[in-house]
């Protein structure tokens, strides 16, 4: 037995890492509810939609990272997703990272969860079965075959910038705050990279973290798009000739530059190819050479109050529990991955960026990038300053002000937690 032990820390220890990306078309071939304004039904295709799947591999960890152009879906979706994976895969829930891009001209994947609850009118139609039947099964067999791709890699991280976005939070002279644009008010400009290379450097995929809400096309468009990242996406895998994940960041108060447009023209839906796709090029060509690199899974439940008033959906009863004082509370799942210096972490809200400042400067760690819609969502998380003044995220949000405080003190103690 001794001898045993001994050989199966060998091969750990001499196991290379393995990386591999997929690219599936998700569009849809008949009319679909779009998700993100007020209910409305798809009349074509204007771009294809699609699942962009990365695997790594480390020899002991496994771990999936998926950017679909989608808008929001349900934690249940993830949930009954994540259960039928592992039956046919073996692949645990905790090593898949499904995120969206956010873009608000995608069909709606059923069922609505607490989108019914935060924004009621908007699905009280009848939601397509066969539309997530198919989101489903395409992913599964997209993770299947990355999965069976896994080839010998490297991995480079870093940043680069970009002025594509703006805060959104408008303010006029009452201190009112409604959906606009705010040239003072706070952004994320920061482009966060992961890129997966073969042992020569040929590109295997690049990992773009970015916050900008999918909403250059407003809710009078009708035809099915990827919206601004999926715009970006396309333009930077015609350059490197691998998949490109566009990973949305702390988004909740964040708008493209150009934003609710009624179509791609009048929204200068090209320019952010130049605004943004070239600003990720540019900061990729400035990585250092990829490296073997050892990958750390972790995850936290955080608890934090719920409004008193608000429902719930029975189907999300994981998600949810009581103090014990009997007051109403939600429960957030947040993963973690460290991969060397860097840090992912993502949850299933849209997050104000300030929180996200918060975080990154506490960190420990090197690079510290926040994925968004990671796994379902559970509605806005503002700041407490955001609860104070009002205006459309913290009115539809499930949270209370306390939020900014227990989420980002459990976050950045998970943080210092971590093995380094």
């Amino acid at each position: 037995m001794k001898h045993f032990l001994l050989f199966l820390f060998a091969v750990a220890a001499h196991a290379e890492f393995r990386a591999s990306a997929v690219k599936v078309d998700i569009t849809p071939k008949t009319p679909q509810w779009l998700m993100g304004y007020a209910a409305r039904q798809s009349t074509g295709v204007h771009d294809p939609i699609f699942h962009r799947i990365a695997a790594l591999d480390d020899g002991v960890t496994q771990v999936y990272i998926v950017a679909s152009d989608l808008c929001v879906f349900s934690p249940s979706v993830f949930d009954d997703f994540a259960a039928r994976l592992e039956n046919e895969t073996g692949i645990k829930p905790q090593q898949v990272w499904w995120t969206v891009t956010h873009t608000h001209s995608a069909p709606e994947v059923g069922p609505p969860g607490v989108y019914d609850v935060l924004l009621k009118g908007r699905s009280e139609h009848e939601w397509s079965k066969d539309y997530l039947q198919f989101i489903e099964t395409s992913l599964i067999g997209g993770i299947k075959e990355a999965r069976q791709k896994l080839a010998p890699a490297r991995l480079a991280t870093g940043a680069g910038f970009a002025r594509a976005n703006i805060n959104r939070r408008g303010r006029d002279l009452d201190g009112a705050i409604s959906l606009g644009l705010n040239p003072d008010g706070p952004v994320d400009r920061q482009v966060g990279l992961l890129r997966l290379e073969q042992p020569g450097g040929a590109p295997i995929a690049l990992i773009a973290n970015y916050s900008m809400h999918g909403t250059v096309l407003g809710g009078r468009w009708m035809q099915i798009s990827g919206d601004g990242p999926g715009v970006v996406a396309a333009h930077v895998e015609s350059q490197i000739g691998a998949p490109m994940l566009f990973i949305n960041g702390a988004a909740g108060n964040i708008a493209p530059i150009y934003s609710v447009q009624n179509d791609p023209k009048s929204g200068r839906m090209g320019e952010f190819r130049v605004l943004l796709g070239n600003r990720i090029l540019e900061a990729n060509r400035m990585l250092a050479a990829g490296q073997e690199s050892k990958l750390w899974l972790g995850e936290k439940w955080i608890e934090t109050a719920r409004k008193p008033e608000l429902g719930w959906p029975a189907e999300l009863g994981k998600y949810a529990s009581k103090d014990p004082a009997g007051r109403n509370l939600v429960r957030i799942p947040v993963r973690f991955l460290r991969i060397a210096d860097t840090v992912l972490w993502g949850a299933p809200v849209e997050m104000f960026c300030e929180i996200s400042f918060r975080v990154r400067n506490e960190s420990p760690f090197r690079h510290t990038f926040f994925f968004g819609y990671t796994n379902g969502w559970l509605g806005y998380l503002p700041t407490e300053a955001a609860f104070a003044e009002g205006g459309y995220e913290p009115r539809t949000s499930p949270f209370t002000a306390q939020v900014e405080r227990d989420f980002g003190d459990a976050v950045v103690s998970f943080l210092q937690s971590i093995p380094r």
